[in-house]
């Protein structure tokens, strides 16, 4: 037996190499920042945002109350039944991310994505406390000490404070805010708020702190479908390969006049939050945030070079700037067929909720016929069907509502347990009323096997009223 079978296999899994992404400053770093803020802003405050709807309302401008079956938005209120209202934002979403990825490539994940943002949230924390790229890197090599485990301590209880205030502020939009955050601290809130703030508080912490670029590459379908949605028109980032290359340090010594712009500095890799280099060319790892573009323009002015070689840029613009030309103009490339049927089918989509919601109706009507049996025969011959009516109060304060019925026929309706036709229903609640419908034994609908009716209810304060058709069962001929 020869040594080499008792080699052992190669590993089929290199080991993670960590990412220590260098400081940078720039136009995109500056835009990273302003919105890193704004979206961090948002999550944060908005459940402590308040509305006034009256005093049987929540006053939380927003909250999905899963108790109330109902979802509040600043003055829009959506009841179960309108859960489509819900589904069309999914769409429009959905739909977004296709417009802005057949635009501009990942703008999504490098700007906007939740584990981008609170990612760059951490790497700034460990930057505050263990110092910038080479500090961070000498810290990561240094065996255990008083000082690597102050600093590593430091670092990890401030990102545990920020996953825990991420959990909590995902919890608020489910209740009352200040109401909830009095029971988490005197342990007085329900289980499945402590689970839930526990599960993002952990998750925040591990996908933000240690596995960052992991999740994009491996965890996130994302960057496999973006594909689909990129062609040749897409702007995105890239190297300008025809004008950097041959790269090379030395500029001083024989044959430095041949050389391209790309020093090979290192600096659009070190920046990187993904660790990859732009100059290898697309790949599914880049997230287009635009760092390496600033490391570059920062070292072209300083080596008195041309900005732009590393950019935005779409492949159709790489053979006119080859040959010396000017690329096309942008919104030549935004403006292309792809882009404005996402734009059609994400405004429609838009405009067809917004009429809806301001069509929807004031009340709510459900009309279910008993059909077991089908009618019923009463001591004098009159013929009886039975319905169970849900009204649904979508006012912020109690209305009687009135009962009505037309037909070609007479037909006589009475209530169960109310007297008259008037019943009074609280605020943003739904009633169940159960309803007869009478013939008399010699009328038309008592003989015939099938009557068109109409159900009316009238809200008697506002005079709104609602309609709908069912049907009124006979004997037969």
């Amino acid at each position: 037996m020869s040594s080499s079978d008792n080699a052992p296999e190669p590993s089929l899994y290199a080991a993670r190499e960590p990412v220590f992404p260098r400081r940078v400053k720039g136009h995109f770093r500056a835009l990273k920042w302003w919105l890193m803020a704004g979206m961090l802003g948002i999550y944060y405050i908005t459940p402590w945002i308040r509305w006034d709807r009256g005093p049987a309302l929540p006053n939380q401008a927003v909250l999905l109350d899963l108790g109330g079956r109902r979802f509040f938005m600043f003055w829009i209120e959506i009841w179960p039944h309108e859960f489509y209202f819900v589904a069309g934002l999914l769409v429009m979403a959905g739909l977004g991310l296709f417009l802005f990825t057949s635009a501009l490539g990942r703008v999504w994940c490098g700007y906007a994505c939740p584990q981008t943002v609170w990612t760059d949230l951490f790497i700034l924390v460990e930057r505050w406390v263990e110092g910038d790229r080479n500090n961070r890197i000498r810290l990561f090599r240094q065996k255990w000490n008083a000082q690597k485990i102050r600093l590593r301590a430091t670092k990890w209880l401030l990102w545990l404070l920020i996953a825990l205030a991420t959990g909590g502020a995902w919890v608020f939009y489910f209740a009352d805010a200040p109401t909830l955050l009095r029971e988490l601290l005197t342990g007085q809130a329900p289980a499945v708020a402590y689970a839930t703030v526990g599960v993002l508080t952990a998750t925040t912490f591990l996908f933000g702190g240690f596995a960052r670029e992991q999740i994009c590459i491996y965890a996130c379908p994302w960057p496999r479908i973006q594909a689909a949605m990129m062609d040749e028109d897409t702007i995105t980032i890239g190297y300008r390969s025809w004008r950097g290359e041959p790269r090379g340090k030395h500029r001083k010594v024989e044959g430095a006049d041949k050389l391209g712009d790309c020093i090979d500095c290192m600096a659009c890799v070190n920046v990187c939050p993904m660790g990859i280099d732009i100059r290898d060319g697309q790949q599914l790892a880049c997230i287009t945030c635009g760092l390496c573009i600033d490391a570059c323009n920062d070292m072209m002015d300083k080596v008195g070079k041309p900005r732009g070689l590393v950019g935005y840029m779409a492949l159709t613009d790489e053979g006119r700037e080859r040959a010396g030309q000017p690329p096309k103009s942008v919104w030549k490339h935004v403006f292309r067929a792809r882009t404005i049927l996402y734009t059609v089918l994400w405004g429609g989509i838009g405009i067809g909720l917004l009429v809806a919601l301001f069509m929807r109706q004031p009340i709510g009507l459900t009309i279910a016929p008993v059909r077991n049996p089908l009618y019923v025969t009463l001591s004098d011959g009159s013929i009886r069907n039975t319905y169970d009516i849900r009204i649904r109060n979508q006012e912020h304060q109690a209305q009687p509502f009135k009962l009505t019925l037309s037909s070609s026929v007479d037909l006589k309706l009475s209530l169960e347990g109310v007297q008259g036709d008037t019943v009074t229903i609280p605020p943003d609640e739904m009633k169940l009323q159960r309803v007869y419908v009478t013939a008399t034994p010699d009328s038309a609908a008592a003989g015939a096997e099938r009557t068109p009716l109409t159900f009316w209810v009238e809200d008697t304060a506002t005079k709104a009223r609602v309609r709908q058709d069912t049907i009124f069962f006979g004997k037969g001929r």
